[in-house]
């Protein structure tokens, strides 16, 4: 039997490709098997472990590690403060439909986070989060009228967050923030709020302004009377002055200081009459200067 060399030559060949193709599927395997042998959980996430489909009490915190290939699997659960966005639509205390757009800042905790993909899952923030939100946003707005809403905006979203608190808390979830970005009312509810608030304006510019005329007339008053005091001040203080002058006048005013004005005052004319203690009356009609009066006695009835 002649041994063909050409054949024994292929069939070696093909035995070397196909030994080359085996070690090339079990080193492609084992890096398969190498790489589903571990796992990184980033940081801010928590990793939970499912063997063969079982929720593992304890999740696995950030960074490096082992696991059983193809058993075990890890689903990261964020850990980080999210932002939750959405509109709402609610009805107020005097039955005004209420638009709003809200903003949740949350965060899972930690050590809740196996327990909450068990429960309800990765997508918890749609299933969970979302209905709770509208649902508390429909009961505090229902306390408050649609003008308490806009004045008391900040006291609206604490009683929100209190209320999403209640409800998450026991889920691990923590509000740590609650916004409402807006509202929006009916275009008649806004045209009323407008007219009040331009009326407003009006009263008290109106009040304002009295309150400037009031001030202006107490002004007034205020420097009438001050100058009013001032004149009263200044007649007393001359009054007083005059008053002082005519006690030291009449202080001076000794007899011989008047016998001396008498004198300094006299033309040097004599009276003509002048009456006496005993009721003559003596002429003092003098021609001459140097002439000597002569009396004269009244006549007698009965004269003999």
């Amino acid at each position: 039997m002649a041994i063909n060399i050409r054949e024994l030559h292929q069939n070696s060949s093909g035995k070397k490709e196909f030994k080359g193709v085996k070690w090339l599927v079990i080193g492609a395997a084992a890096i398969f098997v190498a790489a589903n042998s571990f796992t990184i959980v980033p940081a801010g996430n928590t990793g939970v472990v499912l063997t063969l489909g079982e929720v593992s009490d304890k999740g696995l915190d950030a960074g490096f590690h082992l696991k059983v290939p193809f058993i075990q699997k890890v689903q990261d659960m964020s850990n980080k403060i999210q932002v939750y966005e959405t509109p709402a639509s609610a009805v107020s205390k005097d039955l005004q439909t209420v638009s709003s757009k809200i903003a949740v800042n949350y965060k899972l905790v930690s050590d809740n986070s196996p327990k909450m993909y068990e429960q309800v899952g990765a997508e918890y923030q749609t299933i969970l989060i979302a209905p709770v939100v509208q649902e508390c946003m429909k009961s505090a707005t229902a306390k408050y009228t649609a003008e308490e809403l806009i004045t008391e905006r900040a006291a609206v979203g604490e009683e929100v967050k209190a209320s999403l608190d209640s409800k998450l808390n026991a889920y691990g979830i923590y509000i740590e923030k609650f916004n409402i970005v807006n509202f929006d009312f009916s275009t008649e509810f806004n045209s009323a709020i407008e007219a009040k608030q331009v009326a407003e304006q009006n009263l008290l510019k109106t009040k304002t302004e009295q309150q400037q005329a009031i001030e202006i007339a107490n002004a007034e008053a205020k420097k009438k009377t001050i100058a009013a005091d001032a004149q009263a001040q200044a007649t007393l203080t001359e009054a007083q002055a005059q008053a002082e002058a005519n006690k030291l006048l009449e202080e001076s005013l000794t007899e011989k200081v008047i016998a001396y004005e008498q004198i300094q005052k006299w033309n040097g004319v004599m009276p003509k009459v002048t009456g006496s203690d005993n009721g003559l009356l003596i002429n003092m009609d003098i021609d001459d200067s140097s002439a000597v009066p002569t009396p004269t006695q009244p006549s007698s009835e009965n004269e003999g």
